[in-house]
Formats: C-alpha cells, structure tokens, sequence
C-alpha cells in the first residue's frame, strides 16, 4: 500500500494540482489587461505632461535666464535669485526638520513603551501629514510672521515647511528602524554596549538607506511647495545681501515665481521655470534611488 501511495496516487494527485495544469481563467485574463491599460494610462499622463513641459519651457532656458535677476530697467529677465531663495529654505528647512524627526523616531521606535502616548504621537503625525498646504501657510502667516514678528522671510517659511515635512522624515525613519533586525539590538547589549552607543553605531548606519530616502523625498516636497510659501517666504526675487540678513527678507522660490508669471499672463517664462523644476525633482528621484540601491548593495 505505501508503493502504491508513493508511486501511484501521490504522482497523479500532483499532477492534478500542479500548476501547469491550471486553466487559464478568461476573467484572470481580463483583470491583467485592465492592470497593463492603468498602468499605461499613468504613464502615458506623465510622459504627456513631461513631453509639453520641455517642449513649451526648453528654448527659454538659457545661461542669461539662470544667471542673471529680472530688471525692468535692464528688461531682462532671470530666475538666479529664485534659485538662491528656494537654496536658502531647502537647507534651513532640513537644519531643523531631520534632527527633530530622526530624534522623534528613535525615541518612538527605541525609548517609548507600546501605549497610549505613542499611539497619539504617531496619529497626530498621520493627521500632520494630511492637513492641506495652505492651511500650514495660514499658520505659518499667524504664529511665525506676526506673533513671533518674522514677517515675509526665510525663516517664517522654514519653520512652516518644517511642520510640513516632519511626518514624512518621521516615519521613513521609523520604518527604517523597524527593519533592523532585534538580533542586532540584543547583541550589542549583550556585550555591554550602553542603549545610545548601540543606536548611535549600529541602528542608524543599518537605517540610514530608509532615512535619506525620507529626507531626499523631503528635499522633493520643499521644492515643489508653493501655497504655504505664498503666505510665509513672500515673492522677493533679489539676490540677499549678505548670507545672515537673507533669512529675515522675503524670499520668492521657483514655484512662487512660476506662480506670478503664470499670473501675468507670461508663459513662456512659466514653462521655462517649469522645465528646471521638473529636472531638479526628477534629479532628486534619481538620487534617492541611487542613495537606496548604493545602501542595500553595501550591506550585502
């Protein structure tokens, strides 16, 4: 009886169940054709977009048109201090946001007991990170520009942006930490090592792919901010004076230029500024998953 299970049924029952044997259901073929068209469809949407971009903006793009200030005097115009101001908040923006929300990660994920306050913390980041931008930029406007008497500046917009990209850096870094494996943790203290030398030379360099993507994707979410901007960094587009005294002057960004060329009918200068946005977040993607990829091949 046991040759026949081993060399009769069990053979036959396999050959039954094998999944070469399934049939091929019309509607699993029909699922799959809707999944390849959505796809296509979404890619299609974006290389279109893409494609009138770079065709309308590409001949405005010049070394004159990236170099050089508007002057109505001189009637020229130029997107240099644009760049310079959108420079300015990126790096003050991200001075603040990542000690703030790789500290609170790792306090959440390392230091806090599972409980009610940790539940609270991670839904009020959830909730942070669904509020609309302009309404961030009325904040920004009432606590920083008037209460704190920042007015249009570097500043008031850093510290808007700030609250806005703290969820996003917050919980990249979160999930970075929980894909370290316990065995590292429980090893390091094992020989002795103190919770923050282990957390310092262990956790965050196994992290640190998942934290740069989050702080790179930051990088993307700045950039491309305008509404919260409008109210906090104003639409000054001259280049600063002096570094220290920059950060308490309005400040235009690209987005916000693009929003006032848009404004005053003049496109050509919109789509322009539109092209070297759309490089710039298109080389942050890129960079973010280079930054990934050089990570997971070193740590293998």
């Amino acid at each position: 009886m046991t040759d026949d299970l081993i060399g009769g049924a069990c053979p036959r029952v396999g050959r039954e169940t094998s999944i070469y044997n399934k049939k091929v259901r019309i509607s699993d073929q029909i699922l799959k054709g809707l999944i390849y068209l959505a796809a296509a469809i979404a890619i299609a949407i974006l290389a279109g977009i893409m494609v009138y971009v770079f065709v309308r903006g590409i001949p405005q793009v010049s070394w004159e048109f990236l170099s050089t200030v508007q002057s109505s005097i001189k009637g020229t115009f130029g997107i240099l201090g644009n760049i310079v101001n959108t420079l300015y908040i990126i790096v003050i923006t991200l001075m603040i946001a990542v000690p703030v929300g790789v500290g609170s990660a790792i306090y959440l994920n390392e230091y806090a007991k599972p409980g009610r306050l940790v539940r609270s913390i991670e839904f009020t980041t959830e909730i942070l990170s669904g509020i609309p931008s302009i309404i961030f930029g009325l904040f920004g406007m009432v606590v920083f520009g008037k209460v704190l008497g920042l007015s249009y500046s570097v500043l008031t917009g850093s510290f808007t942006l700030t609250l806005m990209v703290l969820p996003l850096i917050t919980r990249n870094t979160q999930e970075a930490l929980r894909t370290v494996p316990d065995s590292y943790r429980s090893g390091a203290l094992g020989i002795g090592a103190t919770k923050w030398y282990m957390i310092r030379t262990i956790l965050l360099p196994s992290a640190a792919p998942g934290i740069l993507t989050g702080i790179i994707l930051s990088v993307g979410r700045i950039v491309g901010e305008s509404a919260a901007l409008l109210f906090t960094a104003g639409s000054d587009f001259r280049l600063p004076r002096n570094l220290f005294s920059k950060l308490f002057e309005s400040s235009g960004t690209l987005t916000i230029q693009l929003y006032l060329s848009m404004q005053k009918a003049k496109y050509d200068q919109a789509f322009g500024i539109a092209v070297v946005l759309l490089v710039i977040v298109l080389g942050i993607n890129l960079l973010a998953r280079f930054v990934t990829k050089k990570f997971g091949t070193a740590k293998q």
